[in-house]
């Protein structure tokens, strides 16, 4: 059976893994760094367990399906909770909106705030589903590969339908009026790196997972699930180096033949498969002679998506005010993603985020583990520039009445820079490409290399997009075109 070489040990390319694992091919993970899952990483410090991300876990029996449909029980590896009441909103004013995935919870929340937004809120679920099911059942799972892959009159018409030409915080303001519950609503837009007053509607369907089918937590911290799928792929035989860099995809006659390492080392393979930064890997690991589609001049010319500012902060007393998932919005927030993505810099009053899982499960922890996060540009900074903005989220935090130095225990700091560099991100970005323009939004490097043979692409920054779901059905989509290839069907679409 054949030899398949998978370069990342994320989501997307675990599940690729045990898709063909499963079938009877050879496959072998390469990560370099030293736990599977990509981002979603779990680290501990001093007796303070974080989840690094994602931190928000939605469609869960994508997960499931993973390990079920190769023969596995995916309960033996990991369980969901459904967290109804799931995300506590701070506005600059004091007020607070509690997110539920209850519709008539949700709807009295909203009278207090918006009674426009509560009147509308039921017609704004429907027409987030109808974006999410148009979506799905058109284009998540498909390989696209050029513009044509979009011309068949089912998907036509399905494009049309998703709002590509309107913009998310337009769509929004049909259904909701007061500017504060807009910033909760337009926060969906950093799901995919990106800013609500540029990035299409389409992308509004993040709504209808989290408050009509639900926000999860992942029983034991979020990386149970990356963890889950790296035993399930070794118990079926797969083969998992960590540790190990790539140092290039080796190209014969345009097609790929295997990968070398930084030792020197030649793995052949009969497939090869990036889970990865599609610009980092393939600038890097790929001669530009072997890559006229996409020459280094085109591949600069992308626009970063959003990184982030990361404090992961480990207090002592258990912290009782801070909810699960808690946001403190910015008074300006179109002057944040204005700095952010025009002005590349650090937002002068950001938004600030905080997932403390302690919240939901104080097993996992001593005290309160705080995962603070700021959207940042992906730019590098300087030790005192990082300083220098740390004091600032502390101080911020504060004025709001969550008091971090006096029981602070534990401390670790990730920037664009560290993200960079851990993760070999596109200039520090949490998802390659902001999904601004039309083809960042639905044309995204392909799955299947448009110049080598037998080399395939998945992760965030490839169809269907970034977050945890869509990465882990790229690697399924890729893994199906790989069996049906293998099968004499050679369509980019399947179901």
């Amino acid at each position: 059976m054949k030899n398949i070489i998978i370069i990342g040990g994320g989501l997307g390319g675990l599940s690729a893994a045990i898709s063909l694992q499963s079938k009877g091919y050879h496959v072998t993970v390469v990560d370099q760094n030293q736990h599977p899952g990509g981002k979603m990483m779990r680290v501990e410090i001093g007796g303070y367990s974080f989840d690094f991300g994602p931190n928000t876990i939605t469609m869960p029996h994508v997960f499931q399906s993973v390990i079920n449909d190769a023969g596995g029980d995916s309960s033996r590896y990991f369980e969901f909770e459904r967290l109804v009441k799931h995300t506590k909103n701070v506005f600059p004013d004091g007020r607070i909106l509690y997110q539920s995935a209850d519709p008539e919870e949700m709807m009295n929340e909203l009278k207090e705030i918006d009674p426009y937004g509560a009147a509308h809120y039921s017609e704004y679920l429907k027409e987030v589903e109808k974006l999410f099911t148009l979506a799905e059942k058109g284009f998540f799972y498909r390989v696209f590969g050029s513009w044509k892959d979009y011309l068949s009159p089912s998907l036509s018409y399905s494009f049309m339908k998703v709002r590509p030409f309107e913009k998310m915080d337009h769509f929004h303001r049909r259904f909701f009026r007061d500017e504060e519950v807009l910033k909760v609503f337009n926060r969906y837009a950093t799901y995919i790196g990106s800013s609500p007053y540029e990035c299409p509607a389409t992308f509004s369907l993040i709504g209808h997972l989290e408050m009509k089918d639900g926000v999860y937590y992942t029983k034991g911290g979020n990386p149970r699930i990356a963890e889950g799928f790296r035993s399930f792929f070794q118990e079926l035989g797969g083969r998992l180096r960590l540790g190990v860099r790539m140092k290039e995809i080796v190209v014969k006659g345009e097609r790929a033949v295997g990968v070398t390492t930084e030792d020197g080392e030649f793995l052949p393979a009969d497939d090869v498969i990036v889970n990865g930064d599609f610009i980092t890997a393939t600038k890097e690991l790929i001669e530009e002679g072997d890559r006229p589609s996409h020459p280094d001049v085109k591949l600069d010319s992308y626009e970063p998506s959003i990184s982030a500012f990361v404090i992961l902060a480990g207090l002592r007393t258990f912290q009782e005010s801070i909810h699960h998932h808690q946001v403190y919005f910015t008074e300006d927030y179109h002057k944040e993603f204005t700095e952010i993505f025009s002005e590349k810099k650090l937002p002068s009053d950001p938004t600030i985020y905080i997932s403390h899982s302690a919240a939901t499960d104080p097993s996992v922890t001593k005290g309160s583990n705080l995962f603070i996060l700021v959207n940042a540009p992906a730019i590098e900074l300087t030790d005192e520039e990082v300083q220098s903005y740390k004091e600032k989220i502390y101080q911020i935090l504060e004025e709001k009445g969550l008091s971090i130095k006096e029981s602070l225990e534990v401390e670790k700091i990730y920037t664009p820079d560290t993200i960079k560099h851990k993760f070999s991100a596109y200039k520090g970005s949490l998802y390659g490409l902001a999904s601004h323009r039309m083809t960042e939004a639905f044309l995204r490097p392909s799955n299947v290399s448009k110049d080598i043979h037998h080399l395939f692409y998945t992760g965030g920054t490839t169809h269907p997009g970034g977050g945890s779901p869509m990465v882990t059905i790229s690697g399924r989509n890729v893994a199906n075109y790989i069996l049906k290839r293998d099968r004499g069907h050679t369509s980019r679409s399947f179901s």
